[in-house]
């Protein structure tokens, strides 16, 4: 586990204590499973992943704590329409993100010039701007290399 994944998971694990919230080994997984992936993983793909080591664990389990999580505000929903959510624990505030319209990776890219944007955005329409959702959607190099 990375640094970075050590500290997001610390975060979590703080902010589920300070709500009062049972610490269960699942929830605990699915949290770790979220601070360390950076592919946006979904329901199925954490489910899948934590098969062997809770082989009775549920999608209806892994979907109920990642709602709880989202509730702390620690992790960040990716709704797609058709395509189901993935989620983020990495960066769980409003982002862009790059999406593969064929294997459906995501990415963060870095934008340095989106808080200038966001506060254009906020003078020009008169908003309190509170999250937005930014997403570029095309083909990643490994999918374009295939074609």
């Amino acid at each position: 586990m990375s640094r970075l994944a050590k500290e997001r998971y610390a975060v979590m694990i703080e902010k589920l204590k300070r709500s009062g919230l049972k610490s269960t080994p699942q929830r605990l997984a699915i949290m770790r499973v979220l601070s360390e992936n950076k592919e946006h993983p979904s329901v199925e793909a954490i489910n899948k992943r934590l098969q062997k080591k809770f082989p009775g664990i549920s999608q209806a389990t892994v979907y109920r704590n990642i709602m709880l999580i989202k509730s702390l505000g620690e992790v960040l929903e990716i709704g797609f329409a058709g395509g189901g959510s993935r989620y983020d624990g990495r960066k769980p505030y409003s982002h862009p993100h790059v999406v593969c319209l064929e294997c459906g990776k995501i990415i963060d890219p870095e934008l340095a010039s989106l808080r200038d944007m966001t506060r254009e955005i906020a003078a020009g329409s008169g908003f309190e701007i509170k999250s937005f959702r930014l997403d570029f959607f095309g083909l990643c190099p490994a999918c374009r290399n295939r074609k």
